[in-house]
C-alpha cells in the first residue's frame, strides 16, 4: 500500500489510456436483443444497445462494416456480435465496437418472414381493395384451429352467446410443426366444400417458432385465393403473422376474431328497433296515402249523386228517343209515296216489257223452226254411219276376244280344285276351316271335314304317321 502511494498520480486521459489498452484486448463474441438503435445521416457509425435479462452494453459498428453485413437493426431482433471492448475518452464511456453482426434465431426468422411479406405485398395479396367484406349476419361459420387448444373453446362460446343462431362447424387440424400449414390449408378447403360463409383460422400464443405455420408462404396464397371471408385471430395482441397480412380481417385474438364476424345483441337488438321503426312508419304513410286517396275518391261528384255518372249517357238517349220518334212517320210516308211511284212505273213498263219479249221469242222460233227438221235428218244420217262402222268393226273384235275367254275359262277349269275332287281326290279341313296340309295340322282325335266330288266327309282322326312323298311338278315349256 506505501508502495502504491509513493507512485506518481496519473492523468486522466493516462487512465483512460491505459484502460482503453486493457479493455481493446478483450475480443468476444455475444447474443442480445435490441432495444434502441441510432442510425442517422451523416453518422460514421450506426449506435445501438443489446439487452438480456440482466444487462445491457452500448455497441456502436462502422457503417462500412454495417453495410457490409446486409443486416437491418431493429427493435426486438436477436443479433449475435463479435468484437471487443472500447472506450470512448472524451466521454468516459464505453461501447463494444462490433466487427461483424449477424440475425440470431428468432431475429433469422423475423428476417425471413419480413423478405417473405414484402414479397407478397408487391404482388398485391396485401392490398384492401382485394379483400373481401365480412358477411353482417353469417349464419354458418367455419373454424380452422387445434381441436385440443383453449382458442377453440373461446371462439365457440363467443359465438354461441353472441349469435347463438349461427351454425358452427369445426375442422381440427395441426396448428404447430411441420405439415401444420398444409393441415390448416387443407381445414380450409373442407370448409369451403362445407359452404360456409366465413372462416375463421387461429390459435391461441406461443413461442415465435412454433407460430410460424403461420408465416407459411402457401397458407397465404392460400388465404388470399380463398373465394370467401377468412378472419385471422393468431396468437396475441401485438402479434402479426403473413397469415394477418393477407386475411380479409385481422383480429388481435382468437376471441376477437369470433367477436369480428358476429353482431352484438345490442347491435341486433338497435338493427331490429331500427327496422321496425322503418316499418312502422312505412306502414302508417301508406294507410295515411291510402285513407287520402279514399276521402278524395269519395268527394268526387259521382260518387256524392249517382246520377251524374249515367247523366250524359241518359241525355243521350233522351235525345236520339226524340229524334227517332219525329223521324219514323216522316220516312214512312217518303218511303210510301217513293213505293207509289215504283208501283205506277212498273205498271206503265209491264205490258210494254212482256210484249217485247213475246216478240223477240216469236222471231226466234221462227228462226229455228224451218232449220229444225234439216238438222234432225243430218243428225240421223250420222248416227246411221256410225252404227253400220260400229257393227263392221264388231264382228272382228268379239271372235278375238271370245278366243282369250275360252283360253282362260279353260285355264281356270285346271287349276279349279273341283276339277281335282272329280278325278277323285279330296280335301280336308280342320275345325276352323284352314286346310289340313301336313300330318302335324291334325293330331289324332281332332276333328276334319273331307271334301269330295259329290259332297263333305265328317272323320275323325284315329292315327297319324309320316311319310316321305316324292312331289313331281309339270311344268308346260310351251
Amino acid at each position: 500500500m506505501g508502495d502504491r502511494e509513493k507512485e506518481p498520480a496519473l492523468s486522466v486521459s493516462a487512465a483512460m489510456a491505459l484502460a482503453k489498452g486493457a479493455l481493446e484486448g478483450v475480443v468476444v463474441r455475444l447474443v442480445g436483443e435490441v432495444s434502441e438503435v441510432s442510425s442517422k445521416r451523416g453518422y460514421k457509425a450506426v449506435y445501438f444497445t443489446v439487452k438480456d435479462e440482466e444487462a445491457a452494453l452500448s455497441c456502436m459498428m462502422w457503417m462500412g462494416r454495417y453495410k457490409a453485413c446486409g443486416v437491418d437493426l431493429a427493435v426486438g431482433q436477436l443479433v449475435e456480435l463479435s468484437g471487443r471492448f472500447t472506450l470512448y475518452a472524451a466521454k468516459g464511456r464505453m461501447n463494444f465496437d462490433v466487427f461483424s453482426l449477424a440475425l440470431a434465431g428468432e431475429g433469422t426468422l423475423r428476417a425471413q418472414v419480413a423478405a417473405l411479406a414484402r414479397k407478397l405485398e408487391a404482388e398485391g395479396l396485401m392490398d384492401p381493395a382485394r379483400k373481401l367484406p365480412i358477411p353482417q349476419f353469417p349464419l354458418t361459420i367455419g373454424i380452422v384451429t387445434s381441436p385440443r387448444g383453449d382458442a377453440v373453446h373461446d371462439m365457440l362460446r363467443t359465438l354461441r352467446n353472441r349469435f347463438p343462431v349461427a351454425r358452427v362447424m369445426v375442422a381440427g387440424v395441426q396448428v404447430e410443426g411441420a405439415r401444420a400449414a398444409a393441415d390448416i390449408v387443407e381445414g380450409m378447403r373442407c370448409m369451403y366444400r362445407a359452404g360456409v360463409e366465413v372462416m375463421l383460422v387461429g390459435r391461441g400464443g406461443g413461442s415465435y417458432e412454433n407460430m410460424m405455420p403461420f408465416n407459411d408462404e402457401a397458407l397465404a396464397r392460400a388465404i388470399a385465393a380463398c373465394p370467401i371471408p377468412v378472419v385471422t385471430g393468431i396468437g396475441h395482441e401485438p402479434d402479426t403473422f403473413i397469415a394477418d397480412m393477407v386475411a380479409d380481417r385481422r383480429a388481435s385474438t382468437p376471441t376477437y376474431a369470433a367477436m369480428a364476424v358476429t353482431p352484438t345483441r345490442e347491435s341486433l337488438e338497435e338493427l331490429f328497433g331500427a327496422h321496425a321503426r322503418s316499418l312502422t312508419m312505412s306502414a302508417s304513410r301508406a294507410v295515411e296515402r291510402a285513407a287520402a286517396e279514399v276521402r278524395r275518391c269519395a268527394e268526387r261528384p259521382v260518387f256524392q249523386d249517382e246520377n251524374l255518372l249515367f247523366a250524359s249517357w241518359m241525355q243521350g238517349l233522351d235525345l236520339a228517343s226524340e229524334r227517332l220518334f219525329r223521324a219514323i212517320p216522316a220516312n214512312l210516308e217518303r218511303d210510301r209515296t217513293t213505293l207509289d211511284w215504283q208501283r205506277e212505273r212498273l205498271a206503265r213498263l209491264l205490258p210494254e216489257g212482256v210484249a217485247r219479249e213475246r216478240a223477240a221469242l216469236e222471231r226466234c222460233r221462227e228462226r229455228f223452226l224451218p232449220s229444225l227438221p234439216a238438222n234432225l235428218e243430218r243428225d240421223r244420217v250420222r248416227a246411221g254411219h256410225a252404227r253400220e262402222r260400229m257393227q263392221a268393226l264388231g264382228s272382228g273384235i268379239v271372235p278375238r276376244f271370245g278366243q282369250q275367254a275360252a283360253l282362260a275359262a279353260a285355264r281356270l277349269e285346271d287349276l279349279s280344285p273341283l276339277s281335282v275332287i272329280g278325278r277323285g281326290y279330296a280335301i280336308a279341313r280342320t275345325k276352323d276351316g284352314s286346310v289340313a296340309k301336313s300330318v302335324d295340322s291334325a293330331p289324332p282325335g281332332s276333328a276334319l271335314e273331307v271334301t269330295v266330288s259329290d259332297g263333305v266327309l265328317a272323320c275323325r282322326v284315329e292315327s297319324a304317321r309320316h311319310e316321305e312323298i316324292e312331289l313331281i311338278r309339270w311344268e308346260d315349256e310351251g
